[in-house]
């Protein structure tokens, strides 16, 4: 089979080698209890790394509707998973994917509704498929993986392909709270030739992802790594002094703003002596001493732009002690507010950026939202995109504030 580019002939498997080729049964498909692919089990997961030298963060959301899609004369019903994908601290790739599990324990995939941004904007759905109207389903976890396993989670030649091999199982990686056991590594051979290294570990699905140019980690993932209780009073004392900074810096009033900065960064000093996941503690020192440089340097963009990131990412660690809905409605209020920063700069591709954010965040955290409330977020959206298509920073955080007046109040 030719690469993407048509330069070559990719080093797939024989069909004789592949588990993928009996005909699937579903009789319970949304029951999905593979321990290395446990989509249907999963809430939220959130992972973290870098990708061509930028910051990169995945969001992976579970969603409460399903999808019925007819493959190979079988209606299957599909469960459905959000995916939300920032480079940089901007949205670069939102898709909804479709999983089921069949009788054999084999987890299969459905496809996927893409749509990649530049700039805040949408420029292509690249990437997008579904089993039945466009080719085959795929399989992305056997039941019982074992090393040399060959499937395709992707078999559309010319659209999508995506050939995995089992390398190994049985192997042991750091994780959120400890070490992981019982992890299987896949290597992952793309249509344009490259090749991904991937971990698949039990209670966390794919747990990383390596390639050239990319390398991203789970972070935390719920309900696995959930702990009982309230979240510390420490982060609650981030959260308010993320905002309560960024309005001190943007004031001007920097003795306030670098005093604030300082009792947040020995808050979390008294905080992070217990059990905290390791890329969560990272990124929020890291945040930290982000905030404590820009403030120090007395620029206002960058204190707002860095005590965002420590709101977001004292908001990842109460994930460990709240409902992931709860946590993303008050990531809405957090994004709005970073909306108002960008507007004030008039950063119009940041600003369609956020208004984007919004509305994927609020396709999540909206679920379930009484009428009244879902009209009311509606319709400030509503005013943010219309202002976010005409390239109008002044009338998107003009908006604004009919937003945050329109959210769901979160509670423990």
């Amino acid at each position: 089979m030719k690469n993407e580019q048509g330069t070559g002939c990719l080093p797939i498997a024989p069909d004789s080698a592949r588990v993928d080729r009996a005909k699937p049964r579903y009789s319970n498909p949304t029951r999905i209890t593979n321990a290395r692919f446990p989509v249907g089990e999963l809430t939220q997961v959130l992972q973290l790394g870098r990708e061509g030298g930028e910051p990169l963060r995945v969001e992976i959301t579970r969603l409460p509707a399903t999808r019925t899609l007819t493959w190979d004369d079988q209606r299957v019903e599909t469960v459905a998973s959000q995916f939300l994908a920032l480079v940089g601290g901007r949205i670069r790739e939102v898709a909804i994917d479709y999983f089921a599990q069949a009788d054999d324990g084999s987890v299969w995939y459905f496809g996927e509704d893409v749509a990649n941004y530049q700039a805040g904007v949408v420029a292509d759905h690249d990437g997008s498929w579904l089993a039945g109207k466009d080719g085959p389903a795929g399989m992305i976890m056997p039941g019982q993986p074992k090393a040399g396993d060959v499937y395709r989670s992707e078999n559309i030649p010319g659209m999508v392909f995506e050939q995995d091999t089992v390398k190994a199982t049985g192997q042991t990686v750091p994780g959120p709270r400890g070490p992981v056991q019982d992890v299987a590594m896949v290597q992952e051979l793309l249509m344009d030739g490259t090749v991904e290294e991937k971990a698949f570990a039990p209670g966390y699905g794919e747990f990383q992802a390596k390639a050239k140019d990319e390398l991203v980690t789970v972070a935390l993932a719920l309900p696995v790594d959930a702990a009982p209780g309230a979240p510390p009073a420490a982060l609650a004392t981030l959260a308010d002094g993320a905002r309560a900074s960024s309005e001190a810096g943007g004031g001007g009033r920097w003795a306030a703003a670098s005093a604030r900065a300082g009792a947040m960064a020995a808050a979390w000093r008294r905080a992070a002596a217990g059990e905290v996941p390791r890329l969560l503690d990272e990124q929020l020192r890291d945040a930290l001493a982000g905030l404590t440089k820009a403030v120090g340097a007395r620029q206002a963009g960058r204190t707002g732009q860095a005590a965002f990131q420590v709101g977001q990412a004292a908001l990842d660690l109460q994930l460990r002690h709240r409902a992931p809905q709860a946590v993303d409605q008050d990531r809405l209020d957090l994004w709005a507010r970073r909306l108002l920063a960008d507007a004030a700069a008039k950063d119009r591709g940041a600003v369609a950026g956020d208004v984007a954010t919004l509305e994927v965040l609020w396709d999540r955290a909206g679920q379930g939202a009484d009428p009244a409330t879902a009209k009311r977020v509606g319709a400030a959206l509503a005013a943010l995109r219309k202002a976010a298509d005409g390239n109008d920073p002044k009338a998107a955080a003009a908006a604004v504030p009919a937003l945050r007046a329109a959210l769901p109040r979160s509670g423990p």
